[in-house]
């Protein structure tokens, strides 16, 4: 019983290895995930080498929707009762994107798919929209809710459900924008960046060359990290890939670390993941004046720091 037991577990094991194998060169896969990328690539490949699943980890993706039927996508979509009809009918691409990038860095995802964006809503009706989907998501007791999106324009109740998701010790995962601006400056916010709260990791983006992509809003102290953000191979709608660049897609990888993170250590709350995730950036000198820390994420990184936490072990000198 013993020797089947183990032969058991070294199958596991090894499927699982298997699939993340699979899942780093597939063609839902991006040079953020490519090992061979060095410094640039996330460093996801050793975050694996010691990756167990300890618990399930619900994301809910406020977006365009997402196709259901992907290939890619389909048996990690959670159903969303009661939210909207069209909630998983994405004309655009853009959520089934960014849904696609956070199950290739945690490939047992569950994700909540939340459409908020019609093209054809006002700024005002898509800012209501956005709060109703927060608040469905903490109503649904998500883990993390991933947001990519940003504007210019605070709305109070959109900071309060913020706040609201805060209380629940929900962590909210936000692009810094696209504007290319300096987002410190009061004369060029970014919501939800610039609300300031403790809950909202503001990710900006970078290349594949370690720069800060020209079109990412940045500030040392509005934005968090930084994360892969130009020419993002992913899934898009119609079972197809497709490439995009922006802040979104930077967000995604932080989100997909995070989830991970909880799924290996599902006690931390959502505020030690934020302090792992942002406490253990490795620093490019070129990210300096740009992002809090100079810091990119490092998916291996966070893992040893989350272990040292746990396990309350003394911190390594980085």
């Amino acid at each position: 019983m013993k020797s089947y037991f183990i032969i058991v577990v070294l199958f596991f094991t090894f499927s699982v290895h298997a699939q993340q194998n699979e899942l780093l060169l597939s063609r839902f896969a991006s040079w953020g995930l490519d090992p061979d990328k060095g410094l640039a690539s996330i460093n996801l490949e050793k975050a694996w080498k010691n990756y167990k699943t300890h618990k399930s980890v619900l994301v809910a993706v406020i977006d365009t929707g997402i196709d259901s039927q992907h290939s890619f996508l389909a048996n990690n979509i959670a159903p969303t009762v009661d939210f909207t009809k069209t909630t998983s009918n994405d004309v655009n691409g853009h959520g089934t994107h960014i849904a696609g990038i956070i199950k290739s860095i945690y490939p047992d995802v569950r994700i909540l798919p939340l459409k908020y964006y019609d093209a054809n809503q006002t700024a005002d009706q898509s800012i209501r929209a956005t709060i109703k989907a927060i608040r469905f998501a903490i109503n649904a007791k998500v883990d993390f809710i991933n947001y990519s999106s940003a504007g210019s324009g605070n709305a109070l109740d959109e900071l309060k459900v913020l706040q609201e998701a805060r209380s629940k010790g929900i962590l909210v995962i936000a692009a810094a924008g696209n504007r290319g601006e300096n987002i410190d400056d009061p004369d060029h916010p970014s919501y939800p960046a610039n609300y300031g709260l403790s809950n909202v990791i503001t990710v900006a983006g970078y290349d594949d060359q370690l720069k800060i992509v020209s079109s990412s809003n940045f500030g040392i102290r509005s934005v968090d990290i930084a994360a892969p953000g130009y020419r993002i191979r992913g899934a898009y709608i119609g079972n197809k890939t497709a490439y995009m660049t922006g802040t979104s897609q930077a967000t995604a990888f932080v989100t997909g670390v995070a989830a991970l993170i909880k799924a290996r250590y599902p006690n931390l709350t959502g505020p030690q993941i934020k302090e792992i995730i942002v406490g253990s950036v490795l620093k490019v000198k070129s990210f300096e004046g740009k992002v809090a820390g100079a810091g990119k994420l490092d998916a291996a990184r966070a893992f040893e720091f989350a272990e040292r936490k746990v396990n309350r072990l003394p911190a390594n000198k980085y």
